[in-house]
């Protein structure tokens, strides 16, 4: 996937390089064998819920699965049976910010929101950023340097500096996601730790 993905990114532009490197990786991760997309998903959870960063929080964010993203709804589940508090975001389309709730319930509390994503209901009670103490951070491809893409709303770029300067960002995602360099600009948010079915890549510690 690496060499493909670095071909895909070269464009005459950022943007450019961005959406074909998003379009390239998206195909490669949707043609991904259901069995091994449920495998993986739960090589993903079992990795990540055993990172100190995760056993030593108490509130931790993230997003639920969309489309053939990773089941991250195995690592929510993980994170209510430890005790801890999840919290799930959900899109203000027109602020263009997301919000966050605390989900207790997801199987009663999640509903399909903005296209479609799975998100929380809004009468749910909000959490403000800065109770969160542990982030995963969602996003089509992730290099070794932490660089990432998302599917260009920008959301996570908006969000992440409203947290806590030492809240780990975790990602998650499988090894097709991970390719040679992300194009970024300078505003665009990294990682600290990348987490696929094979391996934990811990990149730098959060400022």
């Amino acid at each position: 996937m690496t060499d493909r993905a670095a071909r895909a990114a070269a464009g005459p532009s950022l943007r450019d390089a961005k959406q074909a490197l998003r379009t390239a990786v998206v195909a490669a991760r949707d043609a991904l064998d259901s069995s091994h997309r449920a495998k993986a998903s739960h090589q993903i959870t079992a990795r990540i819920a055993v990172l100190p960063s995760f056993l030593r929080s108490r509130t931790i964010l993230l997003n639920l699965p969309f489309r053939s993203e990773w089941d991250s709804a195995l690592l929510a589940e993980e994170a209510l049976a430890a005790g801890k508090r999840l919290v799930v975001p959900r899109v203000d389309a027109i602020a263009r910010m997301l919000m966050l709730h605390e989900v207790s319930d997801p199987e009663r509390e999640i509903a399909p929101g903005y296209r479609q994503i799975p998100e929380p209901l809004p009468s749910l009670p909000e959490v403000r950023a800065s109770a969160v103490d542990w982030v995963l951070v969602p996003g089509v491809a992730f290099d070794l340097a932490g660089r990432r893409i998302g599917y260009g709303g920008g959301y996570y770029d908006r969000l992440l500096p409203t947290l806590r300067r030492d809240t780990p960002r975790v990602a998650g995602a499988f090894e097709v996601q991970v390719v040679d360099r992300v194009p970024a600009a300078p505003h665009d948010m990294d990682v600290d730790c990348l987490v696929t079915e094979r391996r934990v890549i811990e990149i730098h510690a959060p400022a």
